[in-house]
């Protein structure tokens, strides 16, 4: 009822009062094309979401007659997910567990899987799998979890809301479009054309762009669900805005071990997307601009160097 009641109060729109026999004033049209602008002046993308934002958790906090375990349980069960993506999840570790596992010993059934995993040519790509799996379990599987069995919420609550999305669909065409300049200007230097893409034999056939870059969008998906969705949504309450830049802090140190400029970015990157996050109550535009904006990257340095894959398939396989 409080909710049903919060949300009325912020649809509800001043009825002004018409003397008989005067024009029905008629309602101002929606801003459209470059009118739209406006929201993203500075003043009104961010501060007054923010303010919005510490409204509505005010009011919140205000309402709840308990203690609010949200942001500690979101907290406690993301530094655990963290960890163990960071110890267990990297191709490292299963080299490491290949390695411990002696076909001798093993079953003949195991034996051949190891063997024929190992001599794959496509060995590289299912390391990229596995470390794309434990992104999915730790940013996504994990918190679902919580969300569902401890917090008891509801999925849709976290970021995964698709009602009203083509309302701000343009966001998303307009922050790209100015992230995609800054792609081409950096895809000229070295560091970025030698990092990018993280898989190698990208560019050997479109089976490994392909198969690539929709591990690599799965994962960025987990990922804004984690930190745009589970963060800000468990936090929001107790925290407001402030929930924001709490998340911006881990978000900038996942980014560490890639080039600095681009550890540094995600702080305004972070602190951008959390706002659209939560101002659309939604992921889905943080997404579209992450999941693009990777894939426009690896085409950037694949041009810069061995160019786009030429077969749909590796040449004698």
């Amino acid at each position: 009822m409080a909710r049903k009641n919060r949300a009325a109060r912020r649809s509800a729109q001043p009825v002004a009062v018409v003397a008989r026999g005067a024009p029905v004033p008629v309602p101002a049209p929606r801003a459209n094309g470059w009118g739209r602008l406006a929201e993203l002046h500075p003043r009104r993308f961010f501060l007054e979401t923010w303010r919005n934002i510490d409204a509505e958790a005010a009011e919140e906090r205000a309402e709840r007659t308990r203690f609010d375990y949200r942001p500690l349980v979101a907290l406690a069960t993301g530094a655990v997910f963290l960890t163990l993506m960071e110890y267990f999840g990297s191709s490292q570790t299963m080299d490491k567990l290949l390695d411990l596992l002696d076909p001798q010993d093993a079953p003949r059934v195991v034996e051949t899987v190891w063997s024929r995993l190992r001599d794959s040519p496509f060995f590289r790509l299912s390391e990229f799998a596995y470390w794309a799996g434990w992104r999915v379990l730790g940013y996504f599987v994990g918190p679902a979890l919580v969300v569902k069995l401890v917090l008891k919420g509801k999925l849709r609550d976290y970021g995964l809301e698709t009602r009203g999305f083509s309302e701000h669909a343009w966001i998303y065409g307009f922050f790209y479009c100015i992230v995609l300049v800054a792609v081409v200007v950096v895809s000229f230097t070295a560091d970025f054309s030698t990092y990018y893409p993280f898989y190698k034999l990208a560019s050997r056939s479109w089976f490994d762009f392909i198969g690539w870059e929709l591990m690599y969008a799965a994962q960025f998906f987990s990922l804004e669900f984690f930190f745009r969705g589970f963060f800000l949504k468990a936090c929001k309450s107790a925290m407001g805005s402030h929930a924001i830049f709490c998340m911006v802090v881990p978000y900038c140190m996942i980014h560490f071990g890639k080039p600095w400029l681009e550890a540094l970015a995600a702080i305004l990157a972070g602190t951008v997307l959390g706002t659209l996050s939560m101002k659309t109550r939604s992921i889905w535009s943080g997404f579209l601009i992450h999941v693009s904006v990777a894939v426009s990257m690896d085409m950037a340095a694949l041009l810069q160097t061995s160019g786009l894959p030429h077969v749909w398939w590796p040449a004698g396989l």
